[in-house]
């Protein structure tokens, strides 16, 4: 939309003071030292040029906690001056006017000339604030919690974490705008999904080659994922991966295994060589589940016999290879991702677990079973049977990728007391944060 010099002249008059109040707080945190805060307010106006409807409630939303910031701190200034009989008035009034520019701010957002501004592409404004603020909060709650630097911001440029945080959260609307697409969707994921373990994975690289800050506790772990079961059973203790899996279990249900596996995406990538993916033999549930046990009963079996972690180690090694050869071999040949749906233990556990969550894939009772979705899904969770029963295969992991394939709108995402529109948007919102997150903490 092209805007007239007068008009761009009054909006630049009305985004005047919520600048001054985006500078005026960098002011205040250079003060207290806090320069990561003092980047992240200057960032603001900055934003206010770039014209996306979900920036509106984000510099609301900004500019509101700055409003409670200089409440606070009028608040504590009063009351230290109190203590020591100093004078307070003139300075009280000061802040309270600096605190109502703030708030005064926020209410010209309101104003037509402004919501004219921020009118760009509105169907996302929505889903891309909350992901904005979504995306700062956990990153942010993250930084805060975690007894050491686990943003590599954090490592390499001490106290400038939130710096790193910002531009997590612009990454995470970016992708989200581009999820928001159904025709898009599915390309989008894979190449979102294949950059998070690419990004893992050279960390990896790096902390091997002696850089210690790009591991996660400067100790080196394998990355199979079969470990995230097997490594607490076997020692009895390291519940924090398991811990992490099943709370995201809970969140997107089995869509850790098509979202946010770093090694998922490899298996992903190596079933697309093939233009539509192959039927894998009937006895492959079987042996999905007998592998599962096996690992399972492997790793306990070496805790009670106390096997030295070298041998642990070595098994856990050479398992990673079988997964790696399956991925290469068949995955590649039969045009399916038989690593996730039959190797791998996390992958039954996911599907298992996901069963408690009330994320679900819907095919309408209309479904005229056509099988056009079944020749994109490279979970073989669409199979005839499946249709005809109207419900996706064990082996569903919510990627999505039939959703935008069926040309009747059959299949949908279904989240309990919501409408399929509704549900399609938590769902992006939840995987893009969640994946912005592992993006920017999961390293080995």
């Amino acid at each position: 939309m092209s805007m007239s010099s007068p008009s761009l002249l009054r909006t630049g008059s009305l985004l005047a003071l919520p600048a001054l109040s985006c500078l005026l707080l960098a002011a205040h945190f250079l003060r207290s030292g806090s320069l990561d805060l003092v980047m992240v307010w200057l960032f603001l106006p900055g934003l206010m040029l770039w014209r996306g409807a979900w920036i509106k409630p984000v510099l609301q939303f900004a500019l509101t906690i700055g409003m409670v910031i200089w409440i606070q701190t009028m608040m504590d200034l009063v009351q230290f001056r109190q203590v020591f009989g100093q004078p307070w008035l003139r300075m009280a009034l000061i802040l309270s006017g600096v605190a109502l520019a703030a708030g005064g701010s926020v209410l010209l957002f309101e104003t037509r000339t402004l919501r004219a501004w921020f009118s760009r592409n509105p169907e996302e404004k929505l889903i891309q604030a909350v992901v904005f603020l979504l995306t700062i909060l956990t990153l942010g709650v993250v930084q805060a919690k975690v007894s050491f630097p686990i943003l590599l911001t954090d490592r390499f440029f001490p106290g400038y974490g939130s710096v790193q945080i910002v531009l997590m959260a612009l990454y995470a609307v970016w992708i989200s705008g581009k999820l928001q697409d159904p025709k898009h969707a599915p390309l989008i994921r894979v190449r979102m999904w294949l950059f998070f373990s690419v990004v893992f994975f050279v960390q990896l690289g790096l902390g091997l080659a002696g850089w210690e800050q790009f591991l996660m506790t400067g100790a080196l772990h394998l990355p199979v994922p079969a470990q995230i079961l097997a490594g607490p059973i076997y020692r009895g203790e390291g519940f924090f991966m398991l811990v992490l899996f099943l709370s995201t279990v809970i969140l997107v249900g089995p869509a850790w295994c098509s979202h946010l596996c770093y090694i998922g995406a490899w298996d992903r990538l190596a079933s697309g060589v093939r233009k539509s993916p192959g039927k894998l033999p009937p006895w492959t549930p079987v042996a999905r589940v007998t592998i599962f046990l096996l690992v399972m009963a492997a790793a306990l079996g070496m805790h009670l016999l106390n096997v030295h972690w070298t041998w642990a180690l070595t098994l856990a090694a050479v398992f990673g290879l079988l997964g790696v050869a399956i991925m290469a071999l068949v995955s590649r040949r039969m045009g399916v991702m038989a690593h996730c749906t039959v190797f791998c233990p996390i992958g039954l556990a996911a599907v298992v677990l996901g069963k408690l969550s009330p994320w679900r894939l819907r095919i309408d009772s209309d479904c005229d079973a056509c099988g056009r979705c079944a020749r994109f899904c490279r979970h073989q969770a669409l199979q005839p049977d499946d249709l005809r029963l109207r419900r996706p295969g064990l082996s569903c992991t919510l990627c999505g990728d039939c959703i935008s394939r069926c040309r009747n709108n059959r299949l949908a995402y279904h989240f309990p007391w919501l409408s399929g529109t509704a549900s399609w948007s938590l769902f992006i919102t939840l995987i893009t944060v969640l994946h912005t997150l592992f993006l920017a903490t999961a390293r080995i």
